[in-house]
């Protein structure tokens, strides 16, 4: 089953996706509740909206940076995980796993629907992004 959803309003933003869609993004949003299961410091996670896509930030404050998880760029094939652009994960990520991931700029991952996620990378990228204030 997964993650249970805290908030109805994000839990309708995963039901409106496409079948496809929604799979792929139910699946990252449970490696974002794994990883952050192994980060005590960040005192749990709160899903929230941000800009209408499911968001993820550390409960307690000033720990880490905020994830965002959507289709990308209102396609069907295609979806990310978003990071602050102000903030430097997505450089971080490059220099780590340059050959892992296709990169957007300073802010997201993206995948298409038929990729195989690197899981132990995306993961370790994750609790990087949630551990981003602790760490710098």
């Amino acid at each position: 089953m997964g993650h249970p959803f805290a908030d109805p309003e994000v839990a309708t933003v995963f039901e409106g996706y496409a079948p496809a869609m929604r799979r792929r993004l139910l699946h990252l949003r449970e490696l974002i509740f794994a990883a952050a299961a192994d980060l005590p410091g960040i005192g749990g996670l709160v899903e929230t909206l941000k800009w209408g896509q499911p968001a993820y930030l550390t409960a307690k404050p000033k720990t880490g940076s905020t994830i965002r998880i959507d289709a990308f760029g209102g396609r069907d094939e295609s979806y990310a995980m978003f990071f602050h652009c102000q903030s430097r994960p997505v450089e971080s990520f490059r220099t780590l796993y340059p050959q892992s991931f296709a990169f957007e700029g300073k802010r997201a991952l993206v995948f298409g629907l038929q990729d195989k996620i690197p899981e132990a990378e995306l993961k370790h990228c994750i609790s990087m992004a949630l551990t981003y204030h602790i760490r710098r």
